[in-house]
């Protein structure tokens, strides 16, 4: 389905933190050719840079799903969706969201928010030694990019709302 109307705010949104996604993925990109390096021509390595790694590619992720949706870029049977109208392609997403995308969204800010306040409140950190601290950092970002996920899924929606009424 092609994108009918400008930009709402929830897009703007979800453009700037896909925007930081891929900022912080430039930054992996250069810490892992750092830390190859170091690794195999110096022999030495850091347990704190081998998680941090961990740590910025869950960032990627996470602040990359509700782009990926604004994009139109996420997984979907493209072999029949793509051979669909406009207008049920309108209905699938439309569809998709509300039974799928919402619910979903909901129950991980749910389970993840329980979670984070967990992590939060044991002041969790890494169990390796030279290990990174302050792990709930990380973990926070799950119920977020849920939050930013069902955000931009509303605005699908809203997309996908007026395709159907204006060939209604």
């Amino acid at each position: 389905m092609k994108k009918t109307e400008g930009c709402t705010p929830i897009d703007r949104l979800t453009g700037a933190v896909g925007a930081l996604g891929a900022t912080v993925l430039a930054l992996l990109v250069a810490l892992i050719v750092y830390d190859a390096t170091v690794r195999y021509l110096f022999h030495s390595g850091s347990v704190a840079l081998q998680e941090l790694e961990w740590h910025l590619f869950d960032v990627v992720i996470l602040l990359g799903i509700a782009y990926t949706l604004r994009e139109n870029a996420h997984v979907r049977v493209d072999i029949f969706y793509d051979r669909f109208s406009e207008r049920t392609q309108a209905w699938v997403n439309l569809l998709g969201t509300l039974l799928f995308i919402l619910p979903f969204s909901a129950l991980i800010i749910y389970v993840g928010s329980e979670f984070v306040l967990l992590s939060l409140q044991q002041m969790e950190c890494s169990s390796d030694p030279g290990g990174l601290p302050y792990r709930f950092l990380v973990k926070s970002l799950m119920p977020l990019a849920f939050v930013l996920l069902a955000l931009q899924g509303l605005s699908e929606m809203r997309r996908a709302w007026r395709v159907i009424g204006s060939e209604a």
